[in-house]
C-alpha cells in the first residue's frame, strides 16, 4: 500500500501487473496452477525483463538498460 505522501512507492509493481493483465491474461484462463506459474515465469523472465521496452528506461529493455549501465560504469571506473 502507498504510505501517506509517497504516491510512487508502488509504481513499478503496478506497472508490471497492469501489463501482465493486459498482455498475458487477455486470452483467458490457465489450465491449472502449474500452468499459471509456468506462464507467469515465462512472461516475466522471458519477455518482460529481457525483450519488452520500457518508456522509463529510454525505450530499452531492462536487460539492455542494465548492460549499458554496467558498460558505462566500467568505463567511468577505468577513467579514474
Amino acid at each position: 500500500m502507498t504510505r501517506k505522501d509517497n504516491h510512487y512507492d508502488n509504481a513499478q509493481a503496478e506497472s508490471l501487473f497492469s501489463r501482465f493483465k493486459a498482455e498475458l491474461l487477455e486470452d483467458g484462463v490457465f489450465l491449472d496452477v502449474e500452468d499459471a506459474r509456468q506462464e507467469s515465469f515465462d512472461y516475466i523472465e522471458g519477455y518482460y525483463n529481457t525483450v519488452r521496452r520500457h518508456s522509463s528506461l529510454g525505450y530499452k529493455s531492462p536487460l539492455n538498460f542494465e548492460r549499458a549501465w554496467r558498460a558505462q560504469s566500467a568505463a567511468k571506473k577505468n577513467d579514474d
